[in-house]
């Protein structure tokens, strides 16, 4: 979780989800491991042939079911005026289905200028490139590595499934402990 936490959402999606399928889905073992693309969490639950309907119904239930207990991040609306304020774009790269995060984002309030889903771990470069981000903030090993290969700093935070250890074993540029660290690096790194 970088700017918003969507555990609690993520969590009763899946448990409804469940319900429905008769799957003993383990949603609190789900929510320890997010940011990899859900498929990739669905052949966990499915069978292969399954998993293209599955991910379309757990997508049809998303937005009544996870967009609501799904909270901002202490220091996310700073962070996004902390790059504005230094004349720079906000992006966000997501491996959620851009859909879903643009409702989550929309009922925060949090708008960046731009935002692009579906991409995860090295894909996550694509965007980070077209968009020429100097920067990119993530919590987990595979934004790391976007980033890198992207040319980006890599900024981690420690607030989502990788901890300090594994942020700075994967390469990340600087660890902060959460996102309201963001501004004060961000001043400092945009007045170098």
């Amino acid at each position: 979780m970088t700017l918003i936490d969507s555990r609690p959402g993520i969590h009763a999606t899946w448990r409804r989800l469940a319900a429905e399928t008769g799957v003993a889905i383990d949603a609190d073992l789900i929510v320890t491991r997010l940011g990899p693309p859900l498929v990739q969490e669905m052949a966990y639950w499915f069978p292969e042939e399954e998993i293209p309907a599955m991910a379309e119904r757990y997508r049809a239930l998303y937005p009544d079911h996870a967009i609501e207990p799904t909270t901002a991040l202490p220091g996310a609306r700073e962070a996004l005026e902390a790059v504005r304020a230094a004349g720079g774009r906000t992006l966000v790269v997501t491996a959620k289905h851009g859909p879903s995060a643009e409702l989550h984002l929309d009922h925060l309030g949090l708008t960046p200028d731009v935002l692009v889903g579906e991409l995860w771990a090295e894909g996550k470069a694509e965007a980070l490139t077209a968009h020429g981000a100097a920067v990119y903030v993530g919590d987990h090993v595979g934004d790391v590595r976007g980033a890198r290969m992207a040319g980006a700093r890599s900024v981690a935070v420690a607030t989502g499934p990788c901890d300090e250890s594994e942020l700075t074993g994967a390469g990340a540029d600087v660890v902060l402990p959460d996102l309201t660290a963001f501004p004060g690096w961000f001043a400092a790194f945009a007045g170098d």
